[in-house]
């Protein structure tokens, strides 16, 4: 089910860009933003609709995970005074269930002030991160998360990258698709190595080929073409920008170029041309490695997915996720907090290298973790594999 949701999720990300992209050219940019506008209104409404209809149809749904366990383990715990009174088990633990629910509702107005209430959020953050921490899927969350650390990917910092680098909207178009398709690809590659070689074997096989064709990327760093060059620091015009003395950097000269045939001056020196490209092969290799790479990439995140959802009991599902949204994001944050200390296109090879050791420490972290759950069975792909160590609701730490 997993896979079935990102192949249409890739499905999309194909069909949307060609869908708009035709209403901008033969219509305007005031008719794509609308339709947009419009689609995202329609899809909010459809999805609230089978948001309701599913919540109708799962009536386990209306009641929280984590009050559904506490009730099965005090009739566990329970059970064996049952029988020794004579009493059923559903009249000996209705006064368990009465003394729990008042513990759990304290006075709290009356024992606990306004520093209480206050610092309530910073508890709550506290338990989940502990609750995250102590689950035998850490480092495999923690793998994850450290591949959203990386300007690796089709956002705007790439596009504009490659902008600088001469390419127009109809090649970076191109190339969504295919970032695309190889998506769809790894979806399909998870389901069948999956069933060849087990989930958490999946994960690292995954983790290789994401690394191997990241490689070409690093290539690309030091190919014919490219702009790296550690002799132009990165904060040169950092200070400027933030003072407002400067106009913002070329980007605009560069762009403008483009589009006007790389007639363009810069504004330093009205009279002199900007260079043309000596060598297209730097970002031939850097595309085609980050395009690559997205067969390993949603493999990958399908694992981790997978694994999360088996591994953790339902009662702490909410907070393990949460947590692990939290780190993702964190780690997506501090990759455009790099990009904004490095912003010119000489220093976008030295972001490609930090971005290409951040995905390696995440696979060495799900390396650690596949080691600990097979040992050297991690290398056998025909072997049978065993799940990670089954959950026990009582031996993992409850959390608020």
């Amino acid at each position: 089910m997993n896979a079935t949701v990102r192949i249409i999720d890739q499905l999309t990300n194909i069909l949307a860009p060609m869908l708009v992209g035709q209403i901008m050219a033969f219509g305007s940019n005031f008719i794509g933003c609308g339709f947009i506008s419009g689609w995202n209104l329609c899809s909010m409404c459809l999805e609230y609709a089978l948001l309701w209809k599913v919540y109708q149809k799962t009536p386990a749904l209306a009641s929280k995970g984590g009050q559904k366990e506490q009730q099965q383990e005090l009739k566990q715990l329970s059970a064996p005074k049952d029988l020794e009174n004579g009493q059923s088990p559903e009249e000996s633990s209705q006064p368990l269930m009465n003394e729990t629910s008042a513990v759990a509702k304290p006075d709290a107005p009356k024992q606990h002030g306004c520093c209480y209430q206050v610092t309530e959020p910073l508890r709550t953050l506290k338990a989940g991160w502990v609750a995250y921490y102590n689950q035998n899927i850490f480092l495999a969350g923690m793998s994850l998360s450290f591949l959203y650390m990386t300007v690796l990917g089709f956002d705007c910092i790439t596009t504009g990258y490659a902008y600088t680098q001469g390419l127009n909207g109809l090649v970076l178009s191109l190339l969504m698709g295919a970032s695309a398709v190889a998506g769809i690809c790894g979806t399909v590659a998870f389901t069948w190595i999956r069933k060849k070689c087990g989930l958490i074997r999946t994960g690292f096989i995954s983790g290789v080929a994401q690394l191997s064709c990241l490689l070409l990327c690093i290539f690309a760093v030091f190919a014919p073409g490219s702009p790296f060059d550690l002799s132009v620091s990165p904060f040169q015009d950092l200070y400027t920008h933030l003072i407002g003395e400067k106009a913002l950097p070329e980007a605009d000269h560069i762009l403008t170029s483009i589009l006007t045939g790389g007639n363009a001056t810069t504004t330093a020196a009205p009279t002199e041309e900007l260079p043309p490209l000596q060598s297209y092969m730097s970002v031939i290799l850097l595309f085609s490695g980050v395009i690559a790479a997205r067969v390993g990439l949603w493999s990958f995140n399908l694992t981790v997915t997978q694994l999360i959802q088996e591994n953790v009991i339902e009662s702490e599902r909410g907070v393990i996720n949460g947590v692990q949204n939290s780190m993702n994001y964190l780690l997506d944050l501090l990759h455009f907090i790099m990009v904004i200390l490095a912003p010119n296109p000489e220093a976008f090879g030295l972001l490609v290298i930090i971005s290409v050791s951040f995905v390696a420490m995440g696979h060495i972290m799900y390396f650690g973790f596949a080691f600990k759950s097979l040992g050297s069975r991690l290398f056998l792909c025909c072997s049978p594999e065993q799940k990670a160590e089954p959950v026990d609701s009582l031996s993992l730490p409850t959390t608020v």
